[in-house]
């Protein structure tokens, strides 16, 4: 039997959320939409970045990635935001959201995504997460990111069990479900989760 640790995810379309009482629930690992491209920044991530720290939530801060931008500076913008609520403490996550193309072919998306985790990755000393559902990445727009863990929405897959696209061979989250909101499942344990997490130098 597969023991799945449980969390979930949320952007500013939740307006304020109740961490005591997600953390009571069993939700033992969080991500939060900080920033959007280059210049949006979700007025709720700050509140709930310190929501989850203080209801001992392992706490997650995702990108969404507009690839049409400069990726280094969305990754600055990115890492602003994440100083402003109060920077990383070890076991903390980044991930990537990648899951609009902006009308670039398949191969520009890659090479946006795989510039922002390597910036991210070399100023902020932790390996983002890749979010991205299957049709998306099988149509090439994850090329060159199978290096970091993936992050799978596959809603109409079993809990645990989701369709893993190239270039992946394995997934590290599943977002299974979106009702009453995201849900997700890390196979592991809290502390197995936070080894992918950030650990000062």
């Amino acid at each position: 039997m597969k023991r799945l640790l449980h969390g979930i995810d949320v952007s500013n379309w939740q307006g304020r959320v109740d961490w005591a009482h997600h953390a009571e629930e069993g939700v033992a690992f969080a991500f939060a939409k900080a920033t959007e491209g280059g210049g949006f920044s979700d007025r709720y991530f700050s509140r709930n970045w310190q929501g989850m720290r203080e209801n001992w939530v392992v706490c997650g801060a995702y990108h969404f990635a507009r690839p049409k931008g400069d990726a280094a500076e969305h990754a600055r913008h990115f890492l602003g935001a994440l100083r402003r609520a109060g920077g990383l403490r070890r076991g903390d996550l980044i991930a990537l959201d990648l899951e609009t193309s902006d009308g670039l072919r398949p191969e520009q998306v890659a090479r946006h995504a795989r510039r922002w985790c390597r910036y991210v990755e070399l100023h902020a000393g932790v390996r983002p997460f890749v979010y991205t559902y299957p049709s998306f990445a099988h149509s090439g727009h994850c090329a060159g990111l199978e290096g970091y863990p993936l992050w799978i929405a596959s809603p109409s897959q079993a809990r645990g069990d989701p369709q893993v696209p190239s270039p992946w061979a394995e997934w590290t989250i599943h977002q299974y479900s979106s009702r009453p909101v995201d849900r997700n499942v890390f196979d592991g344990s809290r502390q197995a989760l936070t080894r992918l997490g950030y650990h000062p130098r």
